[in-house]
């Protein structure tokens, strides 16, 4: 069965892919085998973490993800445990901690992209709205809160040894693959496959992993962040095994920016158009800052950034995908003048790193201290 949301309008899929498609290489269409795969991808989840879900009670799973991999646990969960411990032989320690140093450094940028990039062009397709409609978690006043949670979580996996066994980044990563399995769970019963495939499915977490690596990397470069050959790579090797540490399947952990282009080309390429998820989620982060917020000229403010941004980052056809309005590029230009003195010109300097990286932990602070939640 291949459930028909997979190709369901390739006119529009085809368009929306076209950019991906150019920056992949000659080779960016999929063979049969990989169409054959990404179908398969619909129906298969993360058995490791359904299997942990279905023999241990909620309860007893928070406690032990918040005690680690050390604790006291039944068998189920020292099984997970296991095979979480069980590192690839591709891991390269030094790589994850310069991919987690090079996503520092880009600050305010990251933030940018991550939401208004990221996030914001993956509710272009309708292809996982669903569960997280379903589930409350990105619409209404729960944006905001879920915006922040998912930084705090960007900023543990990012930290200097955040990924070590013992460490707040490699816990955070294994609670948030044992909550997808919650989520399957609670939905798969009057879920309806034939129409979507599962709900929290291997394509779409496969997906989800190319907006924090290759498309993270791409919208920084049109903000005119400068991204060298050693960082790409080491960002690349970062979240490669962040998606190994979520259950994404081998097959689909990108490792280097090509093989990451050509395969976000393939889910988009396969995605449906959106839907009316789109629109709600998509308005839903334009104005999740509204509520936080006490000038009226500071909301206006904080729309029309993020209207300008997005329009940058992802184009005028993808705003009226969103039913989102177009405005002018502006911001996107002040980023890039404001990258070719500091990313570009401090960036290069002895001590520039150094500096980089105390300039955008200011950043995160004032962001959260604006969100009301200081650090």
């Amino acid at each position: 069965m291949t459930p028909t949301r997979f190709a369901a309008d390739r006119v529009w899929a085809e368009r929306a892919a076209r950019p991906l498609r150019l920056t992949a290489g000659p080779d960016a269409r999929p063979t049969p085998s990989e169409l054959s795969a990404l179908r398969d991808g619909l129906l298969r989840r993360d058995e490791l973490a359904a299997a942990l879900v279905k023999a241990v009670k909620p309860a007893v799973l928070h406690r032990a993800l918040a005690t680690g991999p050390s604790g006291e646990h039944p068998e189920a969960i020292r099984t997970f445990y296991a095979a979480a411990l069980a590192r690839p032989d591709w891991v390269d320690d030094d790589l994850l901690e310069r991919g987690a140093e090079a996503c520092r450094t880009y600050g305010m940028d990251a933030g940018l992209v991550l939401a208004y990039g990221s996030l914001l062009g993956g509710y272009r397709t309708a292809a996982a709205l669903e569960p997280l409609v379903r589930t409350g978690r990105l619409a209404g006043g729960e944006t905001l809160r879920r915006i922040q949670e998912t930084s705090l979580w960007w900023r543990a996996v990012t930290a200097p040894g955040g990924l070590r066994p013992d460490a707040e980044g490699f816990r955070l990563t294994l609670h948030v693959r044992v909550m997808h399995a919650l989520v399957n769970a609670r939905l798969e019963p009057d879920w309806d496959v034939a129409v979507r495939g599962l709900p929290i499915n291997q394509y779409d977490q496969a997906s989800t992993l190319g907006v924090f690596s290759t498309s993270f990397l791409l919208h920084l470069r049109l903000l005119g962040v400068r991204v060298t050959r050693t960082d790409a790579r080491a960002v690349m090797h970062l979240w490669s095994y962040i998606g190994w540490l979520m259950g994404v399947d081998d097959a689909w952990l990108p490792h280097t920016e090509r093989r990451g282009r050509r395969l976000l080309y393939h889910f988009l390429a396969n995605d449906p158009p959106p839907d009316a998820n789109s629109v709600a989620l998509a308005r839903a982060l334009i104005t999740m800052s509204d509520d936080v917020l006490d000038s009226n000229w500071r909301r206006t403010y904080e729309r029309e950034r993020a209207l300008s941004v997005s329009t940058w980052l992802l184009g005028r056809r993808a705003m009226r995908d969103l039913g989102l309005p177009y405005r002018p590029g502006w911001y996107g230009l002040a980023r890039i003048a404001a990258n070719l003195l500091v990313s570009h010109g401090l960036g290069r300097l002895p001590g520039g790193r150094a500096r980089l990286l105390s300039r955008s932990e200011r950043q995160a602070r004032d962001q959260f201290a604006r969100w009301g939640n200081p650090l």
